[in-house]
């Protein structure tokens, strides 16, 4: 009877899980500065480099975590969202035409000011290993040949996202035709496999949730030993990629004001005004599919845009649109060859940029995507993976940054495909 009474209970959460992950991450960075400034300041005393050098196991760790999730979280991720995403034919394709062209065209503003400011050469950060890149020719048809992998199993053992994102399309086509079929013959087999898909993402999550839990220690340990090793100059780089990703992502807006000006019938100070609610949800809660259902509403009553439209930008868009995501990644593999002194050539910057229009499709839905999909973008053009551990100090504030573009990319894609005459104008659906 007592066990019963306890198990009826509910459970109380450990006192830290109730800080906000935002917050630990900020009291991790003041102890770490405070904890490196102890251990000298880039001025470390022999007898604590060993202490010194344990302090970046949790980053090591985190990291080795994040690159074993990263290929079976992004194919589960692609797949659930093509079973789970209702997209009508017609209107479907035109609104893959303007996710991908304002996913490229994010992602070459950022590759732009990355080139123009060469935010890595600002500072120097401790190299942690190897710093060579393997650079080839272009070879278009290389590139297509590498494409194909040569086992199913072999993209989620070598970590090429190119071949993983051609084997969950092409399974997640294929999926969704099988699913349409079964659906028009009112079988119900299929839904067997609908739900194995969705539970396996939802394990694939919760695990990484753990991972996501342990980043403040990372951050923590990092931080710590870079400032007793090497004191603060490794951060004016880091201060130098946050400006440079910040004014990026500010072109990026620009660049949707434009498009809503002179695509659609929203006027683009009236479409500022009416999602500031969704900006600064997207920026308090770090979530596009928090924000979901209030862009969803301004766009109809605040904005004006017909609700198919707003269906279709906010509800269905926001599970392929990451432009900010994508953006922050591409500048993010050109800052650290930069920081390493070996530039990425023509072909290694056009793989990162199919790289970042792959991992972002159906990442949505993923706590921390910027982080997990990083491993896959670095690792296809030969970057170490070590310093995505330095950047984690500073993703916490620009993964808020850029998941409020990724909520104006949802709005302008509405606008856009609303058209040219406001409602009153036209028969509404």
């Amino acid at each position: 009877m007592n066990e019963q009474k306890s198990l009826d209970k509910p459970k109380t959460r450990p006192w830290w899980q109730s800080i906000p992950l935002t917050l630990q991450i900020i009291i991790a960075l003041v102890l770490a500065i405070a904890l490196g400034i102890v251990l000298g300041a880039g001025n470390p005393s022999p007898t604590n480099k060993g202490f010194i050098e344990t302090l970046a196991i949790p980053a090591e760790l985190v990291l080795k975590a994040l690159r074993a999730l990263a290929t079976p979280l992004i194919l589960m991720a692609v797949l659930h969202t093509f079973m789970t995403t209702v997209i009508p034919g017609r209107a479907g394709r035109r609104l893959a035409v303007l996710l991908l062209t304002n996913t490229t065209v994010a992602i070459l503003i950022g590759l732009f000011v990355a080139n123009v400011l060469r935010p890595g050469t600002w500072g120097r950060l401790a190299a942690t290993g190897t710093t060579e890149i393997v650079k080839r020719a272009f070879d278009p048809w290389g590139l297509l040949k590498d494409a194909v992998p040569p086992a199913i199993l072999s993209p989620l053992v070598d970590n090429n996202v190119i071949q993983l994102i051609v084997l969950a399309l092409t399974f997640g086509i294929v999926l969704r035709a099988i699913k349409s079929e079964q659906i028009a013959a009112n079988k119900r087999g299929f839904q067997a496999i609908e739900d194995a898909i969705a539970i396996l993402f939802e394990a694939i999550i919760r695990v990484l949730h753990w991972v996501i839990a342990t980043v403040p220690l990372a951050v923590f340990g990092i931080v710590s030993k870079t400032v007793a090793e090497k004191g603060f100059e490794p951060f004016k780089s880091l201060g130098a990629f946050v400006i440079a990703v910040l004014l990026a992502l500010v072109l990026q807006a620009c660049y949707y004001l434009l498009r809503v000006r002179f695509g659609s019938w929203v006027n683009p100070l009236n479409f500022l005004r009416g999602g500031t609610d969704a900006f600064l949800t997207a920026f308090s809660t770090d979530s596009s599919v928090a924000t979901m259902p209030i862009t969803f509403d301004i766009l109809q009553h605040k904005i004006g845009v017909r609700e198919s439209s707003a269906s279709l930008g906010a509800l269905v868009g926001s599970n392929f649109n990451n432009d900010g995501t994508a953006l922050y990644e591409a500048m993010s593999a050109l800052f650290i060859s930069q920081v390493i002194g070996q530039n990425l050539s023509l072909l290694q910057q056009l793989i990162v940029i199919l790289t970042s229009i792959f991992a972002s499709v159906g990442a949505a839905g993923i706590p921390e995507a910027g982080l997990v999909t990083m491993t896959l973008v670095f690792s296809s053009v030969g970057l170490p993976t070590e310093y995505i551990a330095l950047l984690v100090t500073v993703d916490w504030f620009l993964d808020r940054c850029r998941t409020v573009i990724n909520v104006m990319g949802d709005m302008t894609v509405s606008a856009l495909i609303d058209g040219k005459k406001p409602q009153s104008a036209t028969d509404t659906d």
